[in-house]
């Protein structure tokens, strides 16, 4: 959503929270988009880097086109750097307060947003990032008044599922828990919006003490539970503890840990609650902390790569709003480390403590981040030292096996997933990729016993599982054995992931094999037309085309994919002899070394 240098074209909607929908809500179509709609709102308009119209003049430009630049890059220090400067000599420019304002709440640097917001409204009182900051800063220091008059302020163009949440929680902090229930109630006048304002009505209801009828609207009812992200089985979970039905909570937790919810702060309280330890409602504890709700819903239902700047901007907020509010600094993380600011991102995981439950997480994401700044041997390091410390979870040791696998140590990557699998009680359908990814190891390392003993199990917990398919139909071509079942794995794979482009190069490769070379040549053209930057596949195109007659094109294939290369498994010289003398003098010159 930004054009550096160019003027801004129309608004385009933004994809806003579709994942928070389809994750919770896939039974109900139309929720999840009329939530999309609500949360497009008010702050996509604030998110845009504003250009003004007019050329800078003589002296202003310099600074001006360097924070267009580096908010381009998402370089969020340098822009309001340069966002200073330039205000420094217009400091009426309303677009560049306004970028100014983005920047330092990117960073995390409310205060000073603060400050440029304060001036921001007095020209613009709607300004959507002015208010949004002003209002967190509200709500973060107990000023429910304030809130109040910035909610009314807001225009027609707030956040309605925003706004909604937030003013009632202003109610609550006003002590005025009636006025609060009824303004959650007034949220189902828009379908799209009344489940999250239950659920908040809940959480309120839980503030005031009143853990039953709390529990009563998080149970659901024939719809089910009202459990619209982790936060709420967490918050459904400690209120049952509040009402001595512990049993039911550590029910509820084993569920969801077990539904794919396996991080180590539900595991933590399931087994606080089952060995009888006294576990309070943490989960809201003043009528802010609901505020600081909202805004890391909208947070989490924006965490895509379409909207990373605006999740970024709900996390940093919801955090100004609660400090020990880690999951939106993990959020902030998150969306950092898709923008490619490393530093940024490690630097919003210093809040998680060392003793906090989501110092797991937080460890597995800092190497994450290590491992996409091109620094391996920092994230190898980071993961060893959290296997040393929680070698009782299966996801610490299998990130740490997963690391090794991708530093290509692939022998200690399969030691590793062993002791990830180890760790299984019951082994179950969810464990395949354990399997799957210890047998890559083998693979990889040469153990192909063990490999494809891997892959079949895989296969047996997750049957038809098209990557599983693929990779044992593709080894078994590469080893030149069992090319019918290879051909029915390969094609099942195709069926399953039709626009997977390594699977199909899969097939034509058996084809190819097969010297079926007719059959092969439209799967491996689809193929490259998938995947047209892969050296490998544009090599296998170059074999196919040469098998048919088709030299000259063969040809060019294979000078693409030396352009293309290196590239594991691809042989260059191979190819340049190819190039030079034919497949078919490869082919007889490697026959007479497999003779010799």
């Amino acid at each position: 959503h930004v054009s550096g240098g160019r003027a801004l074209a129309q608004l385009q909607p933004v994809p806003a929270a579709h994942r928070l929908c389809e994750q919770f809500h896939a039974r109900s179509p139309p929720l999840t988009h009329r939530l999309a709609i609500a949360a497009r709102g008010a702050l996509v308009a604030a998110l845009l880097i504003a250009v003004p119209q007019a050329l800078p003049a003589q002296g202003y430009s310099g600074p001006y086109l360097a924070a267009i630049q580096a908010d381009v890059r998402n370089d969020y220090a340098t822009a309001a750097e340069y966002y200073r400067r330039a205000l420094f000599l217009r400091p009426d420019d309303t677009d560049m307060t306004q970028n100014a304002a983005i920047a330092e709440v990117a960073l995390g640097r409310i205060a000073e947003a603060r400050t440029l917001s304060e001036r921001l409204v007095e020209t613009v009182p709607a300004s959507p990032i002015g208010v949004l900051t002003l209002l967190a800063s509200a709500l973060a220091g107990g000023d429910y008044a304030a809130a109040e008059t910035l909610l009314a302020d807001a225009g027609p163009e707030a956040n309605p599922l925003l706004t909604g949440l937030v003013s009632g929680w202003v109610a609550a902090g006003r002590d005025d828990f009636t006025s609060a229930q009824a303004r959650f109630d007034a949220m189902a006048q828009n379908p799209a919006l009344a489940a999250f304002g239950q659920y908040h009505k809940a959480l309120a209801l839980a503030l005031a003490g009143d853990f039953n009828s709390a529990e009563t609207i998080l149970a659901g009812g024939a719809d089910g539970p009202l459990h619209l992200s982790r936060a709420a089985i967490v918050a459904h979970a400690q209120i049952l503890a509040q009402i001595d039905r512990t049993d039911e909570a550590v029910s509820l937790l084993t569920g969801a840990i077990e539904a794919g919810f396996p991080d180590v702060t539900l595991i933590d309280l399931r087994d606080s609650l089952a060995a009888g330890d006294e576990v309070p409602f943490t989960q809201i504890t003043k009528a802010s902390d609901g505020a600081a709700e909202a805004f890391l819903m909208m947070a989490e239902g924006l965490n895509t790569a379409d909207s990373d700047r605006l999740a970024l901007i709900y996390a940093r907020l919801a955090q100004h709003i609660r400090p020990d509010l880690v999951e939106a600094g993990l959020i902030a993380s998150e969306t950092l480390t898709r923008q490619g600011q490393y530093d940024l991102a490690i630097a919003a995981l210093a809040t998680v403590p060392s003793d906090s439950p989501w110092s797991v997480t937080a460890d597995l994401r800092r190497a994450g981040i290590q491992r996409a700044a091109g620094e391996a041997e920092s994230a190898i390091a980071t993961l060893a030292a959290l296997v040393e410390r929680r070698p009782d979870l299966i996801e610490v040791r299998s990130a740490y096996a997963d690391q090794l696998r991708i530093d290509e140590r692939f022998a200690e990557a399969a030691v590793a997933y062993g002791a990830a699998i180890d760790l299984i009680g019951t082994v179950n359908q969810s464990h395949w990729p354990l399997y799957y990814s210890r047998a890559i190891a083998f693979e990889r390392a040469g153990d192909w016993d063990a490999a494809e003993r891997d892959f079949r199990k895989a296969l047996e917990l997750q049957p038809g599982q098209p990557l599983v398919q693929n990779y044992l139909g593709y080894s078994l071509v590469e080893q030149r054995r069992n090319f019918d079942e290879a051909l029915e794995l390969i094609e099942a794979a195709v069926a399953g992931q039709p626009d997977d482009g390594y699977i199909t190069d899969s097939l034509g490769w058996v084809l190819y094999r097969l010297e079926r070379y007719d059959e092969a040549l439209p799967h491996m053209l689809r193929a490259v037309e998938l995947e047209p930057v892969d050296a490998v596949i544009n090599d296998h195109l170059g074999d196919v085309l040469w098998k048919v007659g088709r030299k000259r094109e063969a040809e060019f294939q294979w000078r693409r994919a030396l352009s293309l290369g290196p590239a594991p498994d691809l042989d260059m010289d191979r190819i340049r002899t190819k190039i030079e003398s034919g497949l078919d003098a490869v082919y007889a010159t490697e026959t007479l070394e497999q003779k010799d």
